[in-house]
């Protein structure tokens, strides 16, 4: 069990004291299959969510997250019951897995969102350009962290091309490895700061973590047979570091969907939204249409067409899901459609 004790209660939520006299404010540090662990300034606690709570929110995204504070009735019992969770300044969202159009709560309350992205055979500048979009929305401030430098034989050409696409960005490169490897992360490490590590499935995140804490209490795995990592983190939990920071360790995610996260897009896309205000026309497509301004940065080989494509496939994919209803609606009358006209063809 956690042990992680809620030493001081976040200015912001302090005035919720008041309004709910008969609960705790607790911070949610572990989240496991529906189950959660609290802390609250008396300690750990199991707990679940309320029938009223569940009976009253609109979207699975209401539900508790690590990294949420939550009012809670602590009352001496086995199980503590959330009543509801506080605001959130951040909260990473993505489009949960599989073929449902229905959303998922990450991390919330995350100051310093670490992506983390392997120089191995796991790097893949797309993917990065699809973390960034939804860090950059979610409200944290994302670092882009490149672990197992020293897997990387052509480390310049590789820093080069993350620095194309993470304009703005701090990018640093780290090796667990090294015994002075996570030195480049220690000026995040403030303390109160939360932080998330997100990535795909091997990257180092949790021997990054058992680096930061100084022992190996977050399970690794070695590297399988074609040179990535195996997946070790089955959950998401909220680990307290030396010195006071916070940290967060998430599941690798095989998939990073899209999910409303317009802002975002234009935040990680910049580049490309300056150059779309030289366009002739607003709604340019960057395609085929004349006076595109992108399509002549990419002509004159100062914008890549991968990156183009990149951009126009997570813009169509963001607004799939902003405007789902109408897409399902659309696809379901030119399904009937086609039945109709299957159905007069066998008449015939």
């Amino acid at each position: 069990m956690n042990d992680l004790k809620l030493e001081q209660i976040p200015e912001r939520y302090e005035a919720f004291c008041k309004e709910y006299p008969n609960l705790s404010i607790c911070l949610v540090i572990l989240q496991e299959k529906g189950l959660y662990q609290i802390s609250s300034t008396e300690g750990t606690h199991r707990a679940r969510v309320s029938g009223k709570f569940q009976h009253d929110i609109n979207s699975i995204s209401d539900y508790p997250a690590v990294g949420d504070y939550v009012m809670a009735d602590l009352n001496g019992a086995s199980t503590a019951v959330i009543h509801t969770v506080l605001p959130r300044k951040s909260v990473f969202l993505r489009k949960a897995a599989g073929s449902g159009n229905t959303e998922q709560v990450v991390a919330a309350n995350v100051d310093t969102v670490f992506l983390c992205m392997a120089l191995n055979n796991d790097f893949n500048l797309r993917r990065l350009e699809r973390y960034l979009s939804v860090a950059w929305d979610s409200g944290a401030m994302p670092v882009v962290l490149l672990t197992k430098a020293d897997l990387c034989y052509n480390l310049p050409e590789k820093l080069a091309q993350v620095e194309n696409v993470a304009v703005g960005v701090d990018i640093i490169t780290v090796s667990a490895m090294e015994s002075d490897g996570c030195q480049s992360i220690a000026p995040y490490l403030i303390r109160g700061n939360t932080l998330a590590f997100v990535g795909s499935s091997g990257v180092g995140k949790s021997t990054l973590i058992n680096a930061l804490l100084g022992e190996d209490r977050q399970k690794t795995n070695g590297l399988r047979n074609d040179d990535k990592g195996r997946h070790t983190t089955t959950h998401r939990e909220i680990i307290a570091l030396p010195g006071g920071a916070m940290v967060i360790d998430t599941p690798g995610m095989r998939e990073l969907g899209m999910w409303d996260a317009g802002e975002g897009l234009s935040a990680a896309f910049a580049d490309i939204e300056a150059l779309a205000e030289g366009c002739r026309f607003r709604d340019c497509t960057h395609q085929t249409e004349p006076g595109c301004a992108v399509r002549a940065a990419v002509e004159r080989g100062e914008l890549s067409e991968a990156r183009l494509l990149s951009y126009r496939k997570l813009r169509a994919e963001n607004s799939y899901f902003e405007d789902g209803e109408s897409y399902l609606a659309a696809k379901e009358k030119k399904f009937k459609k086609i039945a109709r006209i299957n159905k007069a063809n066998q008449r015939k």
